[in-house]
């Protein structure tokens, strides 16, 4: 009787696509040399393990909560002591600023939130999500779509051209007829598009960036 054959033929494991946040992407586009391989080698393996956490979230929650219920800020002044002691140094750094913008935003009886959607789309070869924390809807009719940043960092202004031309690019799906903005939560700044910069040349930079990041990311190893 004949011993059954083994087969020796290696078993492949399934390639994960090239995907980033635009949180992810813009993370990307602001870094130079080996670092860029090592920041994609770390987004391809949380997306092979599916892990993630956001530490943001109630305080995101707390600050819609006070521009839908005109509160002025109760909800942001209260949310530090909701969360776990571990995150508290974040969001005391983070609210006071949250605060400062929350102001910024004129008479609460004058702006109310908008429903945003998220867009999936391709930069060059790259999937990119792009996801906008909330919408903004003004009583003269004027909106915002508003994309937080809660680095200790203020952003670079590679970050804020990049996520500023994410959003326009998809406003007609994230929210028609609206501004993209980007708010520096610590600092309660908002920066909004640079009128004199041509959105073709930040399309051709951005579909570079995109090429190579799909490159690293095909190289890497998990």
């Amino acid at each position: 009787m004949t011993a059954p054959v083994l087969s020796t033929v290696p078993v492949s494991t399934p390639t994960i696509p090239p995907y980033a946040t635009m949180l992810g992407f813009t993370r990307y586009v602001t870094r130079t040399g080996p670092a860029k391989a090592t920041f994609v080698g770390g987004l391809r393996k949380a997306r092979e393990r599916r892990s993630g956490f956001n530490p943001h979230g109630q305080l995101v929650k707390a600050l819609k909560a006070d521009i839908a219920f005109r509160t002025g800020g109760s909800y942001l002044s209260g949310v530090t002591d909701l969360v776990k002691d571990r995150w508290k140094p974040l969001y005391e750094a983070v609210s006071t600023g949250a605060l400062a913008y929350l102001a910024s935003l004129g008479d609460p009886e004058q702006v109310g939130l908008a429903q945003t959607r998220d867009a999936l789309t391709l930069v060059g070869p790259l999937a990119v999500k792009i996801n906008p924390h909330f919408g903004l809807r003004y009583e003269d009719g004027t909106r915002q779509a508003v994309r937080l940043h809660f680095d200790e960092a203020p952003p670079t202004p590679e970050a804020v051209t990049a996520a500023l031309h994410l959003m326009a690019r998809h406003m007609d799906q994230i929210l028609p007829n609206a501004e993209p903005v980007l708010v520096d939560l610590r600092r309660g700044v908002t920066h909004r598009i640079d009128p004199g910069v041509k959105p073709a040349d930040i399309e051709t930079w951005l579909a570079g960036e995109a090429a190579a990041f799909t490159a690293m990311w095909s190289t890497t190893v998990a």
